[in-house]
């Protein structure tokens, strides 16, 4: 009996791993490409619909945003790596303080180069928001800039509860500690 049933295990197994990596995948992808808003808005960016710009300003500022997000995703990749390293160091048999001394101050310039980028990003995009517009922006910043990344001080990764993470998670700020650790 087991010799009929065999095969036709091993096919529905097949087809269940097939469906089950095909959703995945189907949903993976989805979360690293921006979709249109249901009245077919060409502002993907979620802070920027909060912000209501123009169709004029967003053909300005989308460029930029693409920009941003690959400068910053590099550097937030060298942070990861440099993190690890840390932790490396820290973990070995024999800590080398005067290494890690050395790792934390790269640690601190990669910090230092992403608040620079950030601070750029938003001394271009205040040339092109209006003045209402830049008011509501920082004060959104304000309200959230205790303690948070780069990615969610620009409202990137859910600034507020009706504005859905638009990065993916390997570009978000890890380094802050989970809401349970808070001191």
């Amino acid at each position: 009996m087991w010799k009929k049933i065999a095969p036709l295990l091993i096919v529905l197994s097949i087809a269940l791993n097939v469906a089950f990596i095909s959703v995945w995948a189907v949903q993976a992808v989805r979360a690293h490409w921006p979709t249109q808003a249901a009245d077919e808005s060409k502002v993907w960016c979620p802070l920027h619909r909060r912000l209501n710009v123009t169709d004029e300003q967003w053909r300005r500022i989308e460029p930029r945003i693409v920009e941003f997000r690959a400068r910053s995703q590099t550097i937030c990749a060298e942070m990861t790596r440099l993190r690890t390293e840390l932790i490396d160091l820290i973990a070995s048999d024999n800590p080398d303080r005067q290494a890690i001394a050395a790792k934390q101050g790269e640690i601190r310039a990669g910090r230092e180069q992403m608040q620079k980028l950030v601070v750029e990003r938003l001394l271009v995009e205040k040339e092109v928001l209006t003045d209402e517009q830049q008011k509501k922006l920082f004060d959104l910043i304000r309200q959230r800039g205790a303690c948070h990344g780069p990615a969610r001080m620009m409202g990137l990764s859910g600034m507020a509860p009706d504005m859905p993470a638009t990065w993916p998670a390997h570009s978000r700020d890890h380094s802050r500690p989970n809401q349970g650790d808070r001191r």
